[in-house]
């Protein structure tokens, strides 16, 4: 049996008459990966704070095993030059590493706070805390601000980590291939799923369906035994007196709620015509660090393009010299005349603190034309975002960051623009929101740019990718980011097959040497048993990803498998290099 390092009992919080969560009761477990997942305004980062010792609760119990070491990654971190003082050289040493493999020098890491941007700011707090060796790592939206490389680098050292994580994350390809176990924490009640987020995804839809048909079953007894309570006299026997009970009982069953409250942007296109932007020979520089250069494009109409590169690389410049918010250094962009832009940026986000969220959508207008001649008023406007009557006249400083996001997203599509220009919308949405602004965004019937590191999001949205190199290098590639990857993967390695092989070498006559060149007996041997190996590579990681998917399988079982699956690849992939080195000689 696994360790527990962690046992929460009865936890319960409340802000103000506001119950967040209540007696909610789980378990973290010894190298166990878990993902928490709840709606904006439930309490995720809550519980993570309260988890970590930096808020109180209102009641309940947490034990942890001792001397459990506990990292902390908030959702927005500080990283005050105090938290480094009195750490030891072995800290120090680690820290330093952890900072050159993502690429911040010590003198970033040494400036001010106000002197970094949100990127190196994530990066440095990650250092800070992986440096800690903890034992429990407590990760609060870790994705947020970083570039893909940096994704990917951080989700390949966490799938191999033998800490305990709890995470909160909206990046659902990092979710699923990092988490072991999925905790979702719905209408204040936790419900855990032993597998990774696919697993989750199918199970909850169970949970779901078996729910409703238990409320539908219950509404047609509670019909039933409204009639008797209507009709018959009250006699004060025992079996009355405990039917009425039951009744009572029955009523709450009947009167629960499953479906969805889903964000439901369905609202009519405006007219786009056929010019759209076009740039020739855009050039723009910041002194030596170059965005473009020469750069050409012609945009269609209903064209869907993603933008991806390294954070610095250019990519929110380039989307606001589209906006004419920043100037190019020379060459022209031409807008059309129908175009009417909707951005949605990382800091664009000005609500009055003091507001509530019904006044700030009345300030943009008190209705709402969503096509076809229909019109909603900003109360109507906004149940569609998931702000119910009651929530809508909460002051914007009570919302949290995934409700102010869902705001903000809420007063750019209002304005019925018909060609959006998205900057990292992913970050603090939660799932549920993402993925009806997905189908929202694939049936959108005007043009998008999307700027963003979520792969999953961009893979089910644009039609082609920018990728953005740095130094103006910027490639045109037809297809989504993780084609974009598989197509980068595969020249990479054919790259690296011919530099591994012999070069040819010409004879006089322009023969070549080595075609002439056949396996020793040594190497026939080699490649037989390359073949026998990658077959059974090939079979275990089918069997360890149909287990992980299965919903059988014990914790233990789930958390070696999740270790193994990264080795097996990286050793297929080194078998498969050898027999494609092999096999020229083979025949």
């Amino acid at each position: 049996m696994p360790s527990p390092y962690l046992e929460i009992k009865g936890l319960t919080k409340r802000i103000g008459h506001r119950v967040l969560f209540e007696d909610i009761s789980f378990t973290i477990n010894e190298r166990e990966h878990i993902g928490l997942i709840a709606k904006n305004g439930t309490g995720k980062s809550t519980l993570l704070s309260i988890i970590a010792g930096k808020e109180g609760d209102d009641g309940g119990t947490m034990i942890f095993r001792n001397d459990l070491k506990v990292g902390y990654l908030e959702q927005t971190p500080t990283i005050g030059a105090k938290e480094l003082e009195g750490k030891n050289d072995e800290y120090l040493q680690r820290y330093k590493r952890f900072l050159t493999q993502m690429k911040i020098t010590e003198e970033e890491a040494a400036r001010p706070e106000a002197q970094l941007s949100g990127g190196q700011m994530k990066r440095i707090a990650l250092s800070r805390v992986l440096a800690g060796e903890p034992d429990l790592l407590i990760l609060d939206e870790p994705t947020n601000h970083l570039d893909l490389e940096m994704i990917e680098w951080l989700e390949n050292m966490l799938s191999r980590s033998t800490m305990a994580i709890l995470m909160v994350t909206h990046d659902r390809y990092f979710l699923d291939r990092i988490c072991s176990s999925i905790i979702e924490m719905d209408n204040s009640r936790i419900y855990t799923y032993k597998g990774n987020y696919s697993y989750y995804l199918e199970k909850r839809q169970e949970r779901i369906d078996n729910m409703n048909a238990e409320i539908a079953r219950a509404n047609n007894l509670y019909r039933t035994e409204l009639e008797w309570m209507r009709s018959t006299p009250c006699a004060r026997t025992s079996k009355a007196r405990y039917r009425i009970e039951s009744f009572y009982e029955l009523e709450k069953r009947a009167k629960q709620r499953m479906e969805e409250r889903n964000v439901r942007l369905e609202m009519g296109g405006t007219y786009i015509g056929n010019k759209i932007f076009e740039a020739r020979d855009v050039c723009k520089a910041f002194g030596e660090h170059v965005i473009l250069k020469n750069f050409n494009y012609n945009f269609t109409r209903y064209e869907k393009l993603g933008i991806v590169g390294n954070n610095g690389t250019g990519k929110s410049t380039f989307v606001k010299m589209l906006l004419g918010l920043e100037p190019h250094d020379s060459g022209t962009i031409d807008i059309g005349e129908t175009v009417r832009f909707g951005y949605y940026s990382q800091q664009g986000m000005a609500f009055k603190e003091e507001q509530k969220v019904i006044d700030a959508v009345r300030d943009i207008a008190e209705y709402v034309d969503m096509g076809n001649g229909e019109k909603l008023s900003a109360s109507q406007f906004l149940q569609h975002f998931l702000f119910p009557p009651e929530e809508q006249h909460s002051y914007i400083y009570k919302l949290s960051g995934g409700e102010r996001r869902r705001l903000y997203l809420c007063t750019v599509l209002m304005k019925a623009p018909n060609f959006l220009i998205l900057d990292e919308p992913t970050n603090d949405l939660d799932i549920v929101t993402l993925q009806i602004l997905e189908d929202y965004l694939k049936n959108f019937r005007g043009c998008l740019i999307i700027v963003s590191h979520d792969r999953y999001f961009m893979d089910r949205v644009v039609d082609h990718t920018l990728v953005f190199h740095g130094n103006g290098d910027i490639q045109d590639f037809p297809g989504s980011y993780s084609q974009y990857r598989d197509w980068k993967e595969q020249n990479e390695r054919q790259a690296s097959a011919e530099k591994a092989a012999p070069k040819e070498e010409k004879k006089p006559d322009g023969r070549n040497q080595n075609r002439a060149r056949r396996l020793t007996f040594k190497e026939k041997q080699e490649f037989a048993q390359l073949e026998k190996d990658i077959a059974a590579l090939e079979a275990e990681k089918k069997k360890i990803e149909t287990a992980l998917c299965g919903g059988t399988t014990s914790v233990d079982e789930i958390t070696e498998m999740s270790k193994r699956l990264p080795l097996l690849n990286d050793e297929l992939e080194e078998k498969e290099m050898r027999w494609l080195e092999l096999s020229e000689f083979a025949s």
